[in-house]
């Protein structure tokens, strides 16, 4: 990998993302506004907004980057951009690293608006540190990252970018213990829980919620979430093409 060139990618995804208003939006305004609906429905149960919620912390980053990053790295393939970068002397890890830090940059912002109004704004009441739950927040918005540069490798177009959505997240989300404690799940479905990466960031969340301080489950947690990052972005690297079919 060569900095100056993962610095430059990262450069210029943020520039063509500045003259991309909407996207930004979608981006950043989002999770603010699904995290602010969840509290008012909740209005009347503050608890469960407290479980919900430092859940959801953890999920709507995810979602949202994987959404916006699968569907902008495939406009960027389907238009010949990304097949001029590859020609120039940019390594594949050089360009995904490149495009992870352009959308960790953002993913920074969205976390940081998400948890600050959480936390501030509409009284999230969480046992331990708010700097913990942006961490982990911004892990997740990282991950979502790494799954959409992953994805987009094996989509034609958008419209199938977007159908990886269902296959990709809707099974972690429904796994993930955020309907029901995975511990009362059938066998089979507990073990599939078992190595999906949001499942840990969802009881990473439960760990800030309910301990003051940092617990070995919590740092087993958040390490798995970034090691799940970092290897689907090296798959992501391995599976790009040079040429687009």
């Amino acid at each position: 990998m060569n900095a100056s060139r993962t610095l430059a990618t990262a450069a210029r995804v943020l520039r063509q993302l500045r003259h991309d208003p909407r996207t930004i939006a979608l981006m950043l305004l989002v999770p603010v506004l699904m995290i602010t609906l969840l509290r008012y429905v909740f209005d009347a149960s503050p608890r469960t907004f407290d479980s919900i919620g430092a859940s959801l912390l953890g999920i709507f980053p995810l979602i949202t980057m994987f959404l916006v990053t699968s569907i902008a790295t495939l406009r960027e393939r389907t238009s010949g951009t990304l097949e001029r970068l590859l020609a120039m002397p940019l390594g594949k890890a050089d360009l995904i690293a490149g495009y992870a830090l352009a959308f960790g940059v953002i993913a920074v912002v969205q976390s940081a608006l998400a948890t600050g109004l959480s936390v501030w704004l509409l009284g999230l009441d969480v046992l331990g540190s708010p700097w913990l739950l942006l961490l982990v927040a911004l892990l997740d918005a990282l991950l979502g990252t790494a799954l959409g540069l992953f994805v987009s490798a094996f989509a034609a177009s958008e419209y199938q970018a977007v159908q990886f959505m269902p296959a990709v997240i809707f099974p972690q989300l429904l796994l993930c213990g955020l309907f029901t404690a995975r511990d009362s799940m059938q066998p089979a479905l507990r073990a599939v829980s078992n190595v999906l990466p949001m499942s840990y960031a969802v009881d990473a969340m439960t760990q800030i919620l309910h301990h003051t301080d940092p617990t070995a489950t919590f740092v087993r947690d958040v390490s798995i979430v970034a090691a799940c990052a970092l290897l689907v972005l090296a798959l992501g690297a391995a599976t790009l093409r040079r040429r687009t079919a």
